[in-house]
């Protein structure tokens, strides 16, 4: 059955080459067509917001630019993961082109090898693709990123500059945020070790009538909110500052590289054991919401906008609660005061697999041609965040001017909207770059990047007292598949271990266990893995 499918899969691809010959025009010299051209494309849409794509202000300008029309299929996120599978399964439900694929490095190789995608490296040429070549040339780190060790690449990717190395908008992820009007009405400071953040907690939840009665408050104070095991909803950053000072950033890999250049797995530290046995603390006195290891996204937000926080995690209060009466909690001290930047980060904002070429376009240049609009520098801010001249009540951007005279994107005030909720209502995401230097000319700084950039260096950075981060590198097929293996047996030990030990604790027989399981799913290999990969990418940085 899989030669069958392969063996269409070539001959779709063998069809393709055929007719993108004699395309040879410059990118910039070939829209709009003539005669409209007509591509297939799947896309991936958050709920709750417009479900046809061709709605969209963005799509509609693009077609009006280009005339190429796009016939979408559009699947909510919530049933991407399920359907992608599905898709990939069978060439007859293929589009010529995935827009927000988000595959994984194993989906991509795996795909490749399988025949369901296409290699791109012809089509990446300064006559074809003239935007993405240019952040290429500008940035060749990007392009050595997303090629395999075999020399191909696979997909197109999603790049957003804000800041670099540990200022980067990306080097903390899960930033907390504590209630300062709850502070200053109780008379508090804020917190600045462990020890006097679980007496804030006491405070809020001993002092919950008075402050229901103060702020209108309608339901239950919950001292402490979070979604476990949920990236930047997860309360990790609160545990940097005991043993080692690693803490637990990376909710995918739980993988922290040391400033001797060891990668190491931080569910095996000192930091881990004593940060989890606070945490369990903090729920044992009923500080910490209890349905922090089931509620939704929905459900948090909604609890947050009612005002029953003392302190949230996310990646932008805004999201939760709203910035006034609120402000970041700054790195608590225990053993040290540290905060460990994210894994990936120095490099910026990245996404390897974002949108991949199918094996059944008839015209892959055609389709490497529009996806080359993406990467347009006026271009790429619009699908990040959104655009301008919408009908509905709110732009995300006003068109003004830079100083030269030139068309440039101001971004609006959000006031009290929720930064995530109107940029999905108008962005499109997809493959993109943004960078630092396209600010003040193409588009300014939203807001709520500045000031969350202003809180990373003034806040974050001074505790940053790691100097490594493990990059972005793209592993061989055999090590990613092996990587992918151990990971999915050591994430799922891991989470919901961590889960358990907050909510019930555990003892030193517990921990010495859960070493031991680690261990026989394969951790020390699992390094093994990694740290090969981290010293190729430190000696060629080396060099």
């Amino acid at each position: 059955m899989r030669k069958s499918v392969k063996s269409m899969i070539a001959a779709a691809l063998a069809a393709s080459m055929v007719a993108s010959i004699g395309m040879t025009a410059m990118a910039e010299d070939f829209f709009p067509v003539e005669d409209t051209v007509t591509l297939t494309g799947l896309i991936s849409y958050p709920d709750s917001t417009e479900s046809d794509p061709n709605n969209r202000t963005i799509f509609k300008r693009l077609e009006e630019k280009s005339n190429v029309h796009i016939e979408w299929t559009a699947i909510p996120n919530s049933q991407w993961g399920e359907k992608i599978q599905t898709t990939m399964s069978s060439p007859k439900n293929l589009t010529d082109f995935i827009f927000t694929a988000g595959f994984s490095d194993s989906d991509l190789l795996r795909y490749g090898d399988f025949g369901a995608i296409i290699p791109l490296n012809d089509y990446i040429t300064p006559e074809i693709m003239p935007n993405l070549s240019a952040v290429y040339e500008k940035f060749p780190e990007y392009k050595a990123m997303t090629t395999d060790v075999d020399g191909n690449i696979w997909s197109f990717p999603w790049i957003e500059q804000l800041g670099s190395g540990k200022t980067a908008i990306q080097a903390v992820g899960d930033m907390s945020f504590i209630n300062t009007a709850w502070l200053d009405f109780l008379g508090l400071e804020m917190p600045g070790t462990v020890d006097e953040f679980k007496d804030v907690l006491i405070a809020f939840r001993d002092n919950a009538d008075k402050l229901k009665e103060e702020f209108g408050i309608d339901g239950d104070i919950i001292p402490m909110s979070c979604i476990v095991n949920d990236g930047n909803q997860d309360p990790a950053i609160l545990i940097n500052g005991f043993g080692e000072g690693y803490g637990d950033c990376d909710q995918g890999r739980h993988i922290a590289v040391t400033n001797d250049g060891e990668v190491i797995s931080t569910a095996t530290t000192e930091g881990f054991k004593k940060g989890m046995e606070w945490l369990h603390e903090l729920y044992a006195e009923g500080l910490i919401d209890p349905e922090a290891f089931t509620q939704d996204w929905s459900t948090y937000v909604a609890k947050g906008k009612s005002g029953r926080y003392g302190v949230c995690f996310s990646w932008d209060v805004g999201n939760i609660a709203t910035l006034e009466g609120w402000a970041p909690l700054p790195p608590l001290e225990a053993d040290t005061k540290n905060i460990t930047p994210e894994n990936g980060s120095f490099t910026s904002g990245y996404d390897r697999g974002r949108c991949v070429v199918t094996a059944v376009a008839e015209d892959p240049e055609m389709v490497c041609r529009w996806i080359d609009l993406m990467y347009d520098p006026f271009q790429s801010p619009q699908n990040n965040w959104g655009t301008y001249g919408e009908d509905d009540d709110f732009d995300i951007f006003e068109l003004g001017e830079n100083e030269n005279g030139e068309p440039m994107l101001q971004h609006a005030p959000l006031g009290d909207a929720s930064p995530v909720e109107v940029r999905e209502a108008e962005n499109v995401a997809g493959p993109l770059a943004v960078l630092d230097e396209y600010y003040g000319v193409y588009v300014t700084c939203p807001d709520d990047a500045q000031y969350r950039l202003d809180w990373i260096k003034d806040i974050y950075t001074p505790e940053m007292h790691n100097d490594n981060v493990f990059p972005n590198v793209f592993m061989s097929q055999e090590d990613t598949e092996q990587l992918s293996n151990l990971e999915a047996d050591l994430n799922k030990t891991i989470n919901s271990t961590r889960s358990n030990w907050i909510m019930n604790g555990f003892t030193d027989a517990d921990w010495e266990q859960f070493q031991s399981d680690l261990e026989a799913y394969g951790l020390s290999e699992y390094l093994a893995i990694e740290q090969k990969y981290y010293d190729a990418y430190a000696a060629a940085e080396a060099e």
